[in-house]
């Protein structure tokens, strides 16, 4: 069986470098989402295809394969996508856990059978991978804290609505928010911190609704801590007239968030850098590949953006990414 799958994963190879017009030690490489609807998955895939690209111009040719599961809370169907690739000639896999415990045993499973995985995104507990790329995230959410924190002037009510239990990435941005409340805004309560959004903009809207009819009268402030959970409060705060009178501070950018910025119903997001993390992500695991060196930590970056900063060059920079000079094709 294993001779079977080495004849199967050199044929892979050959096929993919030939379709290509690369050469013999071209690499082939899954690249594996969280999920696949957000604008923050299509910039990771977007800067995983330019990796491609600039490494194959110069010589050192790569083919990236895109898959991943449809909605951000289906573990098992993450797990399968892992497992299917080892049995699909793949050189190696860069991963965006959406467990950090469910995902080790298939990672683990692909390291013994040969296949190396550099992880992006979001943590996992296991030291069988060759990297992890990804946003300080616990840094992130000091920094939302310390917008809040300005703005309420240290006194005030705030809720956190987290994401998704599991998510070693939204987990630290949690923790930093509140570590950073507890240390230097003591005058801040926070009057819930156990709910979570769930994977899509609906799930957020509908937590963020029950939060809102419980707390929304003595409140403050808000932060939530991913695209998702940030558009479906904002949504719940418009439908009940309260965008723009409650401090509100997310997580990541899309086109919604960024036109609540400017109708100052958003006090802020703190955007990371997919497309440097996609990008990073696969050229990190080609080196790897080809014997370079490489780094075990590589923090691709973290912002916080508000009206003041909206349209300075670094900040368009980072949340209008190139995505479609890469991904009309794909």
């Amino acid at each position: 069986m294993k001779q079977a799958l080495a004849v199967l994963a050199t044929a892979l190879c050959i096929a993919a470098c030939s379709k290509s017009g690369s050469r013999a030690n071209g690499l082939t490489i899954a690249v594996i989402p969280k999920g696949t609807t957000h604008e923050f998955w299509k910039s990771i895939h977007a800067g995983a295809v330019q990796a491609s690209q600039e490494l194959s111009a110069q010589g050192q040719p790569v083919t990236i394969i895109w898959k991943g599961p449809l909605r951000e809370d289906d573990r098992e169907q993450q797990v399968q996508v892992v497992e299917g690739f080892l049995s699909q000639g793949v050189q190696g896999i860069v991963l965006a856990p959406l467990d950090n415990v469910a995902l080790v045993r298939p990672v683990e499973e692909a390291r013994r059978a040969g296949v190396p995985t550099v992880i992006i995104d979001s943590g996992l507990e296991t030291d069988s991978t060759v990297s992890f790329v990804a946003t300080d995230n616990y840094k992130g959410g000091q920094m939302a804290a310390d917008r809040l924190g300005v703005l309420l002037n240290n006194r005030g009510a705030v809720l956190l609505l987290r994401y998704a239990e599991g998510s070693a990435s939204t987990t630290e941005r949690e923790r930093g928010f509140l570590e950073q409340l507890k240390t230097k805004y003591p005058g801040i309560r926070v009057v819930s911190s156990d709910q979570y959004a769930g994977p899509t903009r609906e799930t957020a809207k509908r937590a963020s609704e029950n939060l809102l009819n419980r707390f929304g009268s003595g409140l403050q402030g808000i932060f939530t801590v991913n695209e998702s959970s940030t558009i479906g409060m904002l949504l719940a705060l418009q439908d009940i007239g309260l965008a723009g009178k409650i401090r509100f501070v997310g997580f990541d950018a899309s086109a919604i968030l960024l036109d609540a910025i400017k109708a100052r119903q958003l006090d802020g997001i703190v955007v990371q850098n997919p497309m440097r993390m996609g990008y990073l992500g696969v050229k990190t695991m080609a080196d790897y590949l080809r014997g370079k060196p490489v780094e075990r930590r590589i923090d691709t970056g973290v912002m916080l953006v508000t009206g003041a900063n909206l349209d300075s060059a670094a900040t368009q920079e980072v949340i209008h990414p190139p995505i479609a000079r890469y991904l009309t094709e794909q």
